[in-house]
């Protein structure tokens, strides 16, 4: 067995699936919340995960101690966690500007 586990930062993700259609034996993309987590250890080979590793686009996924994992998942357990999509009520909202008035369009005159 390897002497490190891998890990996906959940919040962190996603959910482009880029590190599921590399090593589809250790990753899969959660139906419910559309992000990656690692169901295997040991699905596939290291070099196979270090690529998943290495394709991930915001770097979420990481090697840690099996010994971090326990802390790691329970910190992750306090973090709010959207399913994709959904915007996050602590965000503020974007306000679009908008025209104060309508732009007339040009009148064309026959004769």
């Amino acid at each position: 067995m390897r002497q490190k586990a891998v890990w996906v930062d959940e919040a962190v993700c996603i959910g482009c699936r880029y590190c599921a259609h590399v090593a589809c034996n250790t990753f899969l993309v959660e139906p419910t919340w559309g992000r990656s987590r690692a169901i295997r250890q040991n699905g596939d080979s290291g070099d196979r995960i270090q690529e998943a590793i290495d394709t991930c686009p915001v770097d979420c996924i990481h090697w840690v101690t099996y010994e971090q994992l326990p802390a790691l998942e329970a910190q992750l357990d306090q973090q709010e966690i959207l399913p994709l999509g959904v915007p996050s009520p602590a965000r503020l909202k974007r306000t679009l500007p908008r025209a104060t008035a309508a732009i007339a369009a040009p009148v064309i005159q026959r004769s």
